[in-house]
């Protein structure tokens, strides 16, 4: 089954063992909703949610097994992942998960191929697909004008990069 983020602990909050989440999901309600079960990144381990609240537009989350301060402390810096169903969808035909990317083939609007999708890399304004294509690793940002199809069933990504982003990986599969 494939491990989604689903939010990084960044510091204990209080004295009873709360910890705030940067939340890495769309879904926080759900993810985090009480009795959801998260596995710890790095692990082993995890993690059953007694509670959470928003507090200053922070996500404050109660686990089972932690009680105290240091116990919350000492989970600092990891992630929180769920395991996800591979057949899981986001509902939204236009949003995907990241394992449902990586490894579906970059191929031109002319239908050249680039070289496979091998990450997605997340930033704050937007989000970019990795290819992995003959001269190296070039990023597409993961919009609708450059990316125009996503085809899950055919395991492929149609690109249209404006001139200068792929030139020498497009250069180099036409050769």
């Amino acid at each position: 089954m494939p491990e989604v983020v689903v939010g990084l602990v960044r510091q204990a909050h209080g004295l009873r063992g709360e910890v705030a989440v940067e939340v890495r999901s769309d879904w926080p309600q759900r993810r985090f909703a009480p009795g959801a079960v998260l596995s710890l990144d790095p692990g082993p381990g995890e993690l059953t949610v007694a509670s959470h609240r928003w507090h200053r537009e922070r996500l404050l989350v109660a686990f089972e097994q932690i009680g105290d301060r240091d116990a919350a402390a000492a989970l600092a810096g990891r992630r929180l992942v769920v395991n996800l169903d591979p057949n899981e969808s986001t509902g939204d035909p236009e949003e995907f998960f990241d394992h449902q990317l990586v490894g579906l083939r970059a191929q031109s609007v002319a239908g050249a191929d680039l070289g496979p999708v091998t990450g997605v890399v997340h930033l704050p304004g937007q989000d970019l697909l990795a290819l992995a294509t003959v001269r190296g690793e070039r990023l597409v940002p993961f919009v609708a004008a450059l990316v125009p199809e996503v085809d899950l069933a055919r395991g492929r990504v149609v690109i249209a990069p404006p001139a200068g982003l792929l030139d020498e990986a497009e250069a180099a599969t036409e050769a």
